[in-house]
């Protein structure tokens, strides 16, 4: 078995957004550089991108939404109806195999070809809502994969924790009050969406399953790392997840043009280590890791590399 399963695919790149948008299509380049100069591909088993069809995009999102975004993208719009997300041509096949992508990679994983798996997938997902895209999200990659590691592999429960510098909204939506999804972020707040606070913990079945940890700019490894080893790690060992996800942002790393967390790649490192002790101590090792937030190249660059050879590195 492989310590790591690698999803990367130049395909992503055919996701076009605006001359000067932050999520742009020099993201994949970077990320994929680095983990070229970190020779993660050479001890990688690899991972190839599929489209993702309408019966699993409805896991989570309504198929309504999924026709709206379908038929606005077909129709040559430039921006979704629903919110700040910009398209282009192909952006509906590229975000249909961005979660196919992952899909396969959870297979990979629960299928037990490899114990971990990183996804370096465009565009980015923590932000779309069942029912609407938002964030430079169209279709919610992690959300989608906890549903189909349910429903295809039997894991019981599953937990996703968001390290982006943004809370990951529409996740939070997804899994609200479902109990079988634990879900944690750490966000900068104030800041986009305006979504997260501490208050907010679940309902219904899924009450004290939603773990919000909201920081002033500014904040850095104390206080990140901190919610994580403190809070995080008790809970995650009550929860008894089957499987890990991580929603891998590397906007929370200092000198990002949309975030003011002071995170550094060491952290980065640390913050692997606690989530592969938790999927070493509950899930049987079994971890995956959807890229989403990272707006300055050479941070994201820096930050995914650190992240992911800590991943083929770490014994299993």
């Amino acid at each position: 078995m492989e310590s790591l399963a690698l999803l990367l695919d130049q395909g992503y790149k055919r996701h076009v957004t605006p001359h000067g948008h932050p999520e742009r299509q020099a993201r994949y380049d970077a990320v994929s550089a680095a983990l070229d100069e970190a020779s993660i591909p050479d001890r990688a088993l690899r991972i190839e991108p599929r489209a993702a069809t309408v019966d699993e995009l409805t896991l989570v999102h309504e198929l309504d939404y999924v026709r709206l975004v379908e038929r606005e993208i077909t129709a040559g719009a430039r921006h979704l109806s629903t919110g700040d997300t910009h398209v282009s041509s192909e952006s509906y096949q590229v975000a249909l195999d961005a979660v196919g992508g992952v899909l396969n990679a959870i297979d990979a994983v629960m299928q037990g070809q490899a114990h971990r798996a990183f996804c370096a997938v465009r565009p980015p997902g923590h932000h779309a809502r069942p029912a609407q895209g938002m964030g430079f999200c169209i279709f919610n990659n992690i959300a989608i994969a906890a549903r189909h590691a349910q429903r295809a592999h039997g894991a019981e429960r599953v937990l996703i924790a968001d390290w982006d510098v943004h809370h990951g909204n529409g996740t939070q939506d997804t899994f609200y009050d479902d109990g079988s999804v634990f879900f944690m972020s750490t966000h900068q707040s104030p800041w986009y969406p305006g979504t997260g606070p501490e208050s907010e913990t679940g309902q219904g079945a899924g009450k004290g399953t939603t773990l919000n940890c909201p920081l002033p700019a500014g904040s850095g490894r104390n206080e990140i790392l901190g919610a994580f080893r403190d809070q995080l790690l008790p809970l995650a060992r009550d929860f008894s997840p089957d499987l890990v996800l991580v929603s891998a942002g590397f906007d929370s790393r200092a000198g990002d043009p949309l975030g003011d967390f002071r995170l550094d790649d060491d952290d980065f490192r640390e913050l692997t280590d606690l989530m592969l002790e938790i999927a070493d101590t509950t899930a049987e090792g079994r971890l995956v890791s959807v890229l989403e937030g990272g707006y300055s190249l050479d941070g994201l660059a820096k930050a995914s590399a650190a992240h992911a050879t800590r991943l083929v590195e770490q014994p299993a």
